[in-house]
């Protein structure tokens, strides 16, 4: 049997994480069977690859390990500080996290969009 471990969502409910499994399909699938069922919204799913920030979580207890992870949403700073994406962690322990509002990332003005604006 493969070992597993316990993700508790705060506020929501918990989720069973099997080994080499993404905390993000854990949760997902604990909200399919009604496991999550204090979420007042489905699960935020953006690209399941780290790059678009929109499953952002922090971790307030356990341990895990991470994939690569996009600068432009979690921060060294913030990763440290246990604010990472949930399709990106891999759960080494039982965790505890909070589910965080999405970071978007206001793209720089050209000279393009300037001149469409104004138009």
């Amino acid at each position: 049997m493969a070992a597993s471990h316990k993700i508790t969502v705060e506020g929501a409910g918990e989720a069973t994480c099997y080994e080499g499994e993404r905390a993000l399909v854990a949760m997902e699938r604990a909200q399919g069977f009604g496991r999550l069922k204090n979420l007042p919204y489905r699960l935020p799913v953006g690209c399941r690859r780290g790059g678009c920030g929109v499953c952002r979580v922090r971790v307030t207890a356990g341990e895990f390990k991470a994939d690569p992870m996009s600068r432009a949403h979690i921060s060294e700073a913030d990763e440290a500080a246990g604010l990472v994406l949930s399709c990106a962690i891999y759960p080494l322990s039982d965790i505890e996290l909070r589910i965080e509002p999405p970071h978007f990332v206001k793209k720089a003005k050209t000279a393009a969009t300037e001149s469409q604006e104004t138009a």
